[in-house]
């Protein structure tokens, strides 16, 4: 057995649930805390095993009143003092009663508690023997089955002491019985026999004892696992960005993770709710699959967005439990475009290395054409169209190469309101862009705002908005204005950067696609500069979001965690 087990002391105090015996279980499906695991599980003599002993005792002593009546007929106890065994009998039933109050307090230790019951059941069967005329009325088997529950109750050396206590009660009963005769049946060889049976039930139940608490051993060990193989599961099912539920026959939730409650736009609720009390549109679409024969994945339209549901039954029934995994149609469609993209870039990238190298010829060609003194206004336009275009795909190719550079990241801490007056002032000197056309306003200046971010990528994503709004953010025959708003965001930790023009903003179907590469409404655009600042905002932790102003123009956000 467990050297560990074998070095328990009967009295040691319960064992905590953060002493590693009986590890705490999972909050339910409410939040609610576990319970407070019961000492019944960690030390033993439990309090259950004392119940029964109580029990087992109360049981004994109604079997001896009806034994030891006066209309009983058993030849054993034909000739026994019936008025001393009553006497005997009354003591012992309120001792026992006294037990189970004690029990009931649980005072004194549960150890103690053992010791005395055995002790006070070996001197009350040894006297009920003597009453009953000695070993030969067969009452010895009492003190057997004394022996065998303090062994199984207690350590082996107590089991031993039981032993041996029961064997010289029974001699003493002999010796004292041949010392006062009155007739009384006296036998050493049996006393003996009783002696080295109470020993041979002590050294088995000992046995079967060791054999219990390395069986208990194993189980706790193995309940340490379970729970923490149950925590582990929680841990990762309530982690994953996949919504997750489980329902039974009845359909009703077992299981539900708080991506599947976010997808839903649902509220947390009990274990045991029904499933369409969480959704009604997911409980309909589950009994339509149910009902078919054979259950398909489908779109579930859920407020203003699409969940990919996909169904799994858990038996060959359709009454069986089933488990769903919703996703974000949005979302499933974004990561299989970046699939898309990430391959897509790598054969750009090396596409746009072998394009620069005769782009740059074609380039330095049309320049030396354009010097020659013999051109016609015809050659010259051509040759401008030659360089026009050479500019375009120099761009393009600078753009698809940012792309593939945009994971290598060098952030640091920069104080953002000087970083971005700065930036606002070298815009303005490299665009040609007056001070109305581009103003910061920067909201409580007199506090500085730390990001982290990588300053060259978050440099070229205000290069790609700024131009953006310059670009579409103007009316007929008005001039482009953008501003740039700076601040915190009140109560939630953020900072967020907005620029914001006066256009005629964007349409609600054009709103979709303005992040998708290469997507454009201008002839001359590649259609990468929204894209990029994107994929550069997300690489650094950034929010880009965009929003249609209420009066008028767009407005392009980007929030930080502030550092």
């Amino acid at each position: 057995m467990n050297a560990d087990i074998d070095r328990l002391k009967i009295d040691q105090e319960p064992m905590s649930a953060g002493d590693g015996f009986a590890p705490p279980t999972p909050p339910d499906l409410q939040g609610r805390p576990p319970p407070r695991p019961s000492d019944d599980d960690t030390i033993y003599p439990t309090w259950g095993a004392l119940r029964w002993l109580f029990l087992f005792r109360l049981l004994l002593v109604v079997g001896l009143v009806l034994a030891f009546s006066p209309t009983a007929v058993d030849p054993a106890l034909a000739h026994s003092d019936t008025q001393l065994a009553w006497n005997i009998l009354v003591v012992y039933a309120l001792m026992v009663l006294m037990s189970g109050l004690g029990l009931s307090l649980r005072r004194p230790r549960r150890a103690r508690q053992v010791q005395i019951a055995i002790f006070v059941d070996i001197l009350t069967f040894t006297l009920l023997m003597h009453t009953a005329g000695g070993v030969t009325s067969g009452l010895g088997i009492l003190l057997a089955l004394s022996v065998a529950a303090g062994a199984l109750m207690m350590e082996g050396r107590l089991s031993l002491l039981f032993a041996a206590l029961a064997s010289l009660a029974v001699i003493a009963e002999q010796i004292y019985g041949t010392l006062i005769g009155h007739g009384q049946s006296v036998s050493f060889t049996q006393a003996g026999l009783l002696g080295l049976l109470f020993f041979a039930v002590a050294l088995l139940s000992h046995v079967l004892y060791r054999r219990v608490r390395s069986a208990e051993a194993l189980a706790a060990r193995r309940k340490v696992d379970i729970d923490d193989l149950s925590k582990l599961n929680d841990f990762i099912i309530h982690s994953i960005s996949t919504g997750i539920l489980a329902a039974d026959g009845e359909r009703r939730l077992r299981l539900v993770n708080q991506a599947a409650l976010d997808l839903l736009q649902a509220k947390r609720v009990g274990s045991g709710a029904s499933l369409s009390e969480l959704s009604p549109e997911l409980g309909r679409w589950l009994s339509g699959q149910v009902q078919s024969a054979f259950p398909r994945d489908g779109l579930i339209p859920i407020g203003e967005r699409e969940v990919w549901a996909s169904i799994k039954l858990l038996g060959h029934y359709r009454s069986s439990g089933v488990v769903i995994y919703l996703r974000d149609s949005q979302e499933a469609a974004r990561e299989a475009q970046q699939i898309k993209l990430a391959s897509l870039g790598t054969l750009t990238a090396s596409i746009a290395h072998n394009i620069r190298n005769p782009l740059s010829a074609i380039g330095h060609a049309g320049q030396l054409l354009s010097e020659g003194p013999s051109l016609s206004e015809e050659d010259r336009h051509l040759l401008a169209i030659i360089e026009r275009n050479c500019a375009r795909i120099e761009e393009t190719v600078h753009s698809v190469l940012q792309i593939s550079r945009r994971d290598q990241i060098e952030p640091c801490l920069i104080e953002l309101v000087a970083w971005t007056e700065a930036f606002v002032a070298e815009f303005r000197e490299g665009q040609g862009v007056s001070q109305q056309q581009l103003r910061l306003q920067v909201a409580d200046a007199a506090e500085p705002i730390a990001v982290e971010v990588d300053p060259r990528h978050l440099h070229q994503i205000l290069v790609n908005l700024c131009d953006n709004a310059l670009i579409h953010g103007t009316r007929a025959g008005e001039e482009a204005r953008v501003q740039l708003r700076l601040g915190r965001v009140p109560d939630r930790g953020e900072v967020q950067l907005e620029i914001r023009d006066q256009g005629p903003g964007i349409e609600a179907a054009t709103a979709r696609d303005i992040f998708n590469p290469f997507f454009t409404t201008r002839s001359q655009g590649t259609g990468l500069g929204l894209y990029i600042a994107r994929e550069l905002a997300e690489s650094n932790g950034i929010r880009l979001v965009h929003e249609q102003l209420k009066t008028r123009g767009s407005c392009f956000r980007l929030v930080f965690q502030s550092g």
